[in-house]
């Protein structure tokens, strides 16, 4: 599998982005997929995963309620729908993929995509 981001931009606080995450290969449905995020000068953190079938997802307690992940098994995409925007969520997005069981560590993720840039501006 490998994983291409986008739909990263420059937008106010308040508003939204919606990224998605574009798999290719026929396995896509197995693993979970994750969006992790790195602000300049800081460290990679997570955002939210979901698992194989969508039925369960998790967030950071910094973007519960404002962001939601989902994924389209049939066109091979994962999305990460952002509202509320605020400058402390600009960072490069990541998206990822993991044969776990859903998991919130950057480092049990094996497939990684290029990341896209999300910028808000107070």
């Amino acid at each position: 599998v490998q994983l291409q981001a986008s739909g990263g931009g420059l937008v106010q606080a308040g508003g939204s982005l919606r990224l998605s995450c574009a798999a290719s290969g026929r396995t896509f449905s197995s693993y979970a997929m994750g969006w992790f995020r790195q602000g300049l000068g800081k460290e990679r953190e997570f955002v939210a995963a979901i698992n194989w079938s969508g039925s369960s997802t998790y967030y950071a307690d910094s973007v519960k309620g404002r962001f939601t992940i989902s994924r389209d098994n049939a066109k091979n995409t994962v999305y990460l729908q952002m509202n509320s925007l605020k400058p402390e969520d600009t960072a490069v997005y990541y998206c990822a993929a993991t044969n776990k069981v859903v998991v919130t560590i950057s480092s049990d993720y094996t497939i990684w995509g290029q990341g896209t840039q999300v910028t808000v501006s107070s």
